[in-house]
């Protein structure tokens, strides 16, 4: 091989072959005007195991805001967490008022 031939690698030559991290996703409870606080707290309660003041602060900050981010974490985990609250259905005291279950959605968060 002659010196013609030798190839130098250049730092923008090098191509990384780092994992790319998956980026966090947030479980998003939205208010709604049917199911009482009271069953709110308790989901939140029975599907993150948060304690009774932090739940009730997340439900009456989706109350006042329309919104709440109640957990943050892989897509897999808040997947999860979706399918929990929703499997937990309406509040039995209030179908017959059209109660259907909680509104949660899930959103990419900024890295």
């Amino acid at each position: 091989m002659s010196s013609e031939d030798t190839v130098v690698a250049t730092p923008e030559s090098i191509v990384e072959n780092k994992p790319r991290r998956q980026p966090p996703y947030g479980v998003i409870l939205h208010n709604d005007h049917i199911n009482t606080i009271e069953f709110v707290v308790e989901t939140l309660r029975k599907v993150f195991g948060y304690d009774l003041e932090k739940c009730f602060l997340l439900t009456l900050e989706a109350h006042d805001h329309g919104r709440s981010l109640v957990w943050c974490g892989t897509l897999e985990g808040a997947e999860l967490k979706r399918e929990l609250i929703l499997s937990r259905g309406a509040d039995p005291e209030m179908k017959a008022r059209g109660a259907l279950p909680l509104k949660v959605t899930l959103e990419e968060m900024p890295q």
